[in-house]
């Protein structure tokens, strides 16, 4: 072997690490003793043989120490010296390198490079303000399990991520976060977390291309076990076409812009409707499950209203796949069919030992009043006023009104036999919204402004309802907000409802990772056909002062084809976190509804 190429071959084995200099200094050691060994055995005299000055050169050797008491000839004496000095070179590179490898361990675990080794585990790709919201109800969704691991894995440093997770988390109890840097949308940083062992990967709604590619990467895994499911979100609906594609079947893709549009038209229409969907998306309260029931097949819709204590049923997912929301009352559940339930906890589905109590004598026969045309206002300037304009068309009956005001906006649609009007104003300011004469409106949407960021345009929002408030204008208002931090500062001005867009759509998300089948029944219930969430006057289903049960109010929204799974209290309408909504509500509990209560039904628009 010429010099050169030995040079090259030993320069390749120092560079693998710590291994290597550990077994070059042992071979150095053994070198060393073997030498010492044949030069002092002859002169060992009354210190052995040669394999007891052999261990007592190892022992030099690794302890320099041990020389103090040696006697001998002079040269072996010289010897053990010489072994000695050898030995404190050696040692002293040994400790060095053992501290050096030390640190760089020490410093691959701080930069999350490690591999996360977990079964059953939840992962989240990426990173953004909507991880605290996600990881927050994913502690509080696995609370029944017995060692729930959160994986996340971002292209940030771990020790930054672990710390901004403390602050606005604080302890997550017996679930542990574990944070791992790389890209996601690298194969190889996809490792690190295990995904094929998850349970359900989420994908963060950060930059579109970003998400496309980390789904690309998902897809072209290899998934020994099958892959798990996947769920994202898309912040451009022109991408949710090509997110799927990249996803494949396995990924369910939400169109954050879509939902956070259609939450606000619904609510501008239902006052109190973003705090019932806050409350079915989180998991502080009750949430939908979907359960089989055999002992229900060849019962009908309408008595299976009544067959739970803790639990309220909301429709069917068929035997084919599909989900049908609020079905006839005559409808016959058949094998195979599942039931959409709302309940605090899959644990807490048990059927009834007897029906609850119905008092029909307590049941109004009051009728719906028609449907009339209405004036909305929309204050403020979005990406998503286009679509909001869009959703809102559906619902208006012609001859209704929509006045823009905000900054100047280019083709905006114009729902077919609804008046659309716009003025430029500074929605801050007090003269400018006192011109438009906002007393005349029914509806008033006020939107969060994209060409601010996210707090400042919040400020904004706040400086409008402030307003508002202050000018009695006695129109329903919904508005728009990005951080759920600043609805609560927001809540002195009373405005009907928040729309926290960011907030709900993680809240979707999660609900998804858990069953990714919820896809079907939200987008269902978000849809302006079909059946959907509505918050009508209690005197419709009570006799106003009558003391009845839930039962009762059930059964009285059967007789009208609806589905009752609800009510809110305008006395604590304004009280958080509930904001008055209560959900599955015992059934046989008495109820006697006041001025201004509602009832949350599952009807037809």
């Amino acid at each position: 072997m010429s010099r050169e190429r030995l040079r090259y071959w030993f320069d390749n084995t120092m560079s693998k690490g710590t291994p290597a200099l550990i077994g070059w200094l042992a071979v150095a050691s053994a070198i060393l003793v073997v030498i010492v060994t044949a030069l002092a055995a002859p002169f060992a005299g009354g210190n052995g043989p040669w394999y007891k000055v052999a261990w007592m050169s190892l022992l030099r050797t690794l302890d320099p120490g041990t020389m103090g008491g040696d006697e001998g000839r002079p040269f072996f004496i010289f010897m053990m010296l010489v072994v000695t000095i050898g030995g404190i070179f050696i040692v002293s590179t040994l400790v060095g390198v053992l501290t050096a490898g030390v640190e760089a361990k020490l410093d691959s675990l701080r930069k999350g490079r490690s591999r996360v080794v977990e079964r059953g585990h939840t992962v989240v790709l990426g990173w953004s303000e909507e991880v605290f919201a996600i990881v927050s109800e994913l502690v509080k969704a696995k609370e029944s399990e017995a060692r729930p691991v959160i994986a996340i894995l971002a292209d940030r440093d771990k020790l930054e991520m672990e710390e901004d997770l403390r602050g606005r988390l604080g302890d997550t109890g017996k679930t542990r976060v574990v944070c791992r840097s790389g890209d996601p949308s690298e194969p190889s940083a996809l490792d690190l977390v295990s995904p094929g062992d998850a349970h359900a990967v989420l994908v963060l709604p950060t930059d579109d291309a970003e998400l496309v590619k980390t789904l690309l990467a998902l897809g072209n895994r290899d998934w020994p076990k099958g892959p798990p499911p996947v769920v994202a979100a898309v912040s451009d609906s022109d991408n949710l076409a090509a997110a799927r594609l990249a996803g494949g079947l396995n990924v369910e893709v939400v169109d954050s812009q879509d939902v956070a549009a259609r939450l606000v038209v619904q609510s501008c229409r239902q006052v109190g409707l973003s705090a019932v969907y806050s409350d079915l998306l989180d998991f502080d309260g009750d949430e939908i499950y979907m359960q089989s029931e055999p002992a229900l097949t060849g019962r009908m819709y309408g008595e299976v209203l009544f067959a739970y204590d803790s639990a309220a049923p909301i429709g069917l997912r068929l035997n084919d796949g599909r989900v049908v929301v609020n079905p006839p009352s005559s409808t016959v559940i058949e094998v195979g069919d599942q039931l959409l339930l709302i309940a605090p906890d899959d644990s807490a589905i048990r059927l009834a030992a007897t029906p609850p109590r119905v008092l029909p004598e307590a049941i109004s026969q009051a009728v719906d009043r028609p449907a009339v045309p209405t004036r909305t206002l929309v204050l403020g300037d979005n990406s998503r006023r286009p679509r909001i304009l869009r959703d809102l068309g559906n619902y208006l009956l012609p001859g209704s009104e929509i006045h823009l005001a905000g900054p100047e906006a280019q083709d905006v649609p114009l729902p077919p036999g609804v008046l659309v009007s716009a003025k430029e104003i500074d929605t801050t300011s007090r003269t400018a919204l006192e011109s438009l004469g906002i007393g005349g409106y029914d509806h008033a949407i006020v939107l969060s402004d994209d060409g601010y960021e996210p707090q400042k345009a919040d400020a904004r929002t706040i400086v409008t309802l402030l307003h508002l408030r202050d000018m009695n204008t006695g129109c329903a208002i919904v508005s728009e907000m990005n951080d759920e931090r600043n609805r609560r500062l927001a809540q002195i001005a009373q405005a009907d409802d928040f729309v926290v867009g960011g907030k709900l759509v993680s809240l979707l998300l999660t609900q998804l990772a858990e069953n990714r089948f919820l896809g079907q029944v939200f987008e269902t219930l978000f849809s302006p056909h079909g059946s959907e969430i509505y918050l009508k006057p209690a005197e419709n289903y009570l006799i106003p002062g009558a003391t009845a049960t839930f039962a009762t109010v059930v059964e009285a929204a059967r007789r009208r084809g609806e589905t009752a799974i609800g009510f809110r209290q305008a006395a604590q309408s304004g009280t958080p976190p509930e904001y008055g909504v209560h959900l599955n509500p015992d059934k046989s509990a008495d109820l006697t509804f006041g001025p201004g209560d509602k009832v949350i039904v599952l009807a037809e628009s």
